[in-house]
């Protein structure tokens, strides 16, 4: 009951994105000479990420009861086999334990990965959390999932080995920001009955299903053009041809992706998991492998 409430599913992608910005670090100019905390921080970051995504997952399942009343009623909570009480205690407990994990990844003695993670657990709040909750509020619940499980996460994989003070984290963490920016959208379409119902204006249910889709669109392709770009700057200084190669194919691997949605737009809202949905967490894994080969190679 409590892996499924953690939705195990969703862990592998952050621990993935964590630990390949770590390697990505270990590459990036000038190398770092061995040591054991390479393989260390980086592995208990991944942890971390996990940590703390299973705990956004339980913060955000227990406000959006109502709404998964209606889209997601097997799921612990509406189901009634786990007790609210149960939920908050999952919560807590996941969120004490990557704040715990963050303060651990102290490369050197910085503890730049702790207060990014509190960072991302602010936003992570705002996005579920009433008043706030940015979930109702159209692109700015995208910019509220783009901000911690994209940028963030980016930079705290990096400030497991290096400093995050420079611009080649920071640039590598809006490439995968501005993805999810508009990837995030491809859960809203099959949910639209119960966030509709539930308050949320998601972009499907403010533009229709067609125009949102289209507006999405670009961040499954502009983001991956400042791969590229960024190589031949020298703002990224893994291989350059890696890194060449791999704008090439997550930009080829967008469009097609792109086509998927707008050939028929209409699927989305009637397939309760659009194969887009499912590429977009591919795509994650690819481009997180991806910089990490091109950085470790």
């Amino acid at each position: 009951m409590y892996l499924e409430f953690a939705r195990p599913f969703t862990l592998f992608a952050p621990a993935l994105g964590m630990a390949s910005g770590g390697a990505t670090a270990i590459g990036a100019s000038p190398r770092e000479p061995w040591s054991w905390w390479l393989v260390v921080y980086p592995l208990l970051g991944a942890l971390m990420a996990a940590a703390l995504n299973a705990a956004s997952n339980g913060l955000n399942q227990i406000y959006d009861f109502d709404i998964d009343a209606v889209n997601k009623p097997k799921r612990p909570l509406p189901s009634g086999r786990m007790t609210m009480r149960e939920a908050w205690a999952f919560t807590w407990i996941t969120f004490v334990a990557a704040w715990l994990l963050a303060w651990l990844v102290a490369p050197g003695g910085r503890h730049q990965c702790f207060w990014l993670v509190v960072i991302a657990t602010i936003i992570t709040t705002l996005y579920s959390v009433p008043p706030f909750r940015t979930k109702r509020l159209g692109i700015w619940a995208n910019v509220t999932v783009a901000i911690p499980r994209g940028t963030l996460l980016k930079v705290a994989g990096w400030s497991s080995v290096k400093t995050v003070v420079g611009v080649e984290p920071w640039f590598i963490g809006t490439i995968f920001g501005l993805f999810l920016l508009g990837a995030t959208t491809t859960k809203d379409f099959a949910d639209m009955e119960g966030d509709a119902q539930g308050g949320c204006r998601t972009l499907p249910i403010q533009f229709g299903v067609t125009k949102a889709a289209w507006m999405i669109s670009p961040s499954f392709v502009v983001p991956f053009l400042m791969i590229p770009i960024g190589a031949w700057t020298g703002v990224l200084t893994g291989h350059f041809w890696l890194l060449q190669a791999l704008g090439l194919v997550m930009t080829a691997y967008g469009l097609y992706v792109c086509y998927l949605m707008l050939r028929r737009p209409e699927d989305l809202a009637v397939e309760e998991n659009h194969v887009s949905w499912a590429h977009m967490y591919r795509m994650m894994f690819v481009a997180q492998i991806g910089f990490a080969l091109a950085y470790l190679l």
